[in-house]
């Protein structure tokens, strides 16, 4: 009796390493690939320093080498952000299992002076978006206007608490350039889903 339950005992510890080992590392907790020099059309030459709804400092080039469906947002909006959230969410589930695990979703916000780390924190269990894909991020209103500018994304204040926005979501490959833009809300995801698939492969 006693040699058996030290047989389950040892299986079932192997069971829990093996399953702590399997847990994918958050995006902004990455050690991210070695460095290399980015192309000029790559989003990762932007030399900001983020912070994420993790309390964790990191660099957008911790997401080199995976596909990334990336949008900027604030999380006080009341109507276009968490439809944008969605139509993110849509493009997820339109990907296969194999591609959704090599596949980043980035949300950055334009509002960092309200989003707060506890604000991003509750926005994520708001949307229940999970941590070991998804990455939000606030920076300095600089390093987000810089990578608003890379983008094209334009936005405005329009009152203390709101903001006037574009309405898109951006795919980049895994060197961090713009493959793909989807403009406006409730859009079909198909079209995007494709490209994250075809670049996930290359």
């Amino acid at each position: 009796m006693k040699t058996t339950a030290l047989i389950l005992a040892a299986t079932l510890a192997l069971s829990t390493s093996y399953a702590a080992e399997k847990k994918a590392t958050p995006p902004c907790c990455r050690v991210g690939l070695p460095p290399g020099k980015p192309s000029d059309k790559s989003i990762y030459q932007l030399s900001g320093k983020w912070t994420s709804d993790l309390s964790h400092e990191t660099k957008l080039d911790v997401l080199r080498g995976h596909p990334v469906v990336m949008a900027m947002f604030f999380s006080n909006c009341q109507h276009s952000c968490p439809t944008i959230v969605a139509d993110m969410k849509a493009i997820e589930s339109k990907l296969p299992a194999a591609v959704r695990a090599k596949t980043d979703f980035l949300l950055i916000s334009i509002d960092p002076k309200r989003d707060t780390v506890e604000a991003l924190k509750a926005f994520r269990g708001r949307f229940k978006l999970n941590d070991e894909h998804w990455m939000l991020l606030r920076g300095a209103n600089e390093d987000v206007a810089k990578v608003a500018e890379f983008t094209g994304f334009k936005y405005s204040s329009g009152s203390e608490t709101q903001y006037a926005h574009s309405l898109l979501i951006t795919v980049l490959n895994k060197k961090g350039e713009i493959v793909y833009q989807q403009s406006g809300l409730g859009t079909d995801p198909n079209p995007a889903a494709k490209t994250v698939k075809a670049e996930a492969y290359k």
